[in-house]
């Protein structure tokens, strides 16, 4: 159990009903003075039991908001993959859900999206697609200036990043599409984009199921690129601590890294690898910390 007035990377949080929280994959966004995060809810293993929202003000203490979607039928059946629920709101004001979509065997490989007149939902499934015809699996979102886009792992060109339509519901063109150094016909999979001081930063993770992997990162002046060279985000070899990147969110004047440590015989209770993340003079730093809490990074 994590400290409840901290975090301890590597250990399950724990809500307010004294259940483990299902913060897996998870999106997460600052809705006025609380977070609001989306997890996938593991308890029924890697099958589609719902999408769990919770909240909280310190990211340590979790509240259970209840189930923002649940199953249904065809995309989102009992018998379907529903994984990395993120979430953008709308210039219009109404909330999207997006969420990789996939049978068993991985073949599917679409983007689903949901709608809600409130971030906590519920959410209307609305369909999916393989936006502009490409295979999607993991997937991250980013949003500027009221333009939403799609960060989507092809396995078979790359991974690129869409502008969605102003609506949010389909893909509308590609800004880029980049590929790993070493095996250049494959991109990165679990992708998460932030921007810091007029420069954008990409993460992502090797293409290795269930095991983890040293994750990378990018950077450039603007979404078309060029693109740098990719890095390692954690110490070469540390495996980003035996996890997988999910989330890179902004807090104060840093940013925390929220990975996923899979527990594969037991995913509801894989626990979640959060630390504090610098990007200094175009770098970027992933250290290891036993403990820590918000109040004190953001600072």
């Amino acid at each position: 159990m994590a400290d409840p007035g901290g975090i301890t990377p590597g250990r399950v949080f724990i809500d307010d009903r004294g259940r483990t929280a299902q913060l897996h994959g998870i999106g997460l966004l600052r809705v006025g003075d609380r977070w609001l995060a989306w997890g996938e809810d593991k308890t029924a293993g890697d099958r589609f039991t719902a999408v769990a929202c919770y909240s909280s003000t310190d990211l340590a203490r979790w509240r259970y908001e209840g189930d923002a979607l649940v199953r249904g039928n065809g995309d989102i059946g009992a018998d379907r993959i529903v994984e990395r629920p993120k979430v953008l709101q709308r210039p219009d004001g109404r909330w999207v859900m997006f969420l990789h979509i996939d049978s068993v065997d991985y073949s599917d490989a679409r983007v689903g999206y949901a709608i809600a007149d409130r971030p906590e939902g519920p959410y209307n499934y609305l369909g999916s697609e393989r936006p502009l015809g490409h295979l999607s699996r993991d997937i991250g979102v980013f949003q500027e200036n009221g333009v939403g886009y799609l960060l989507s792992e092809d396995r078979d060109n790359g991974l690129h990043i869409y502008r969605l339509r102003d609506d949010y519901l389909s893909a509308q063109a590609i800004m880029s599409t980049l590929r790993q150094q070493a095996h250049p016909e494959i991109g990165y999979e679990s992708p998460a984009l932030v921007m810091h001081e007029d420069r954008y930063y990409l993460f992502g993770s090797d293409l290795t199921g269930w095991s983890m992997n040293d994750n990378m990162w990018t950077s450039a002046p603007s979404l078309e690129g060029p693109w740098d060279d990719w890095r390692p985000i954690a110490p070469p070899g540390a495996n980003t601590f035996e996890s997988q990147v999910s989330v890179v969110a902004p807090v104060g004047e840093g940013f925390v890294y929220i990975g996923d440590r899979w527990n594969r015989d037991d995913l509801s209770e894989s626990p979640g690898v959060w630390l504090p993340l610098r990007i200094r003079d175009g770098r970027v730093r992933l250290e290891w910390r036993d403990a820590w809490n918000i109040e004190e990074f953001a600072r």
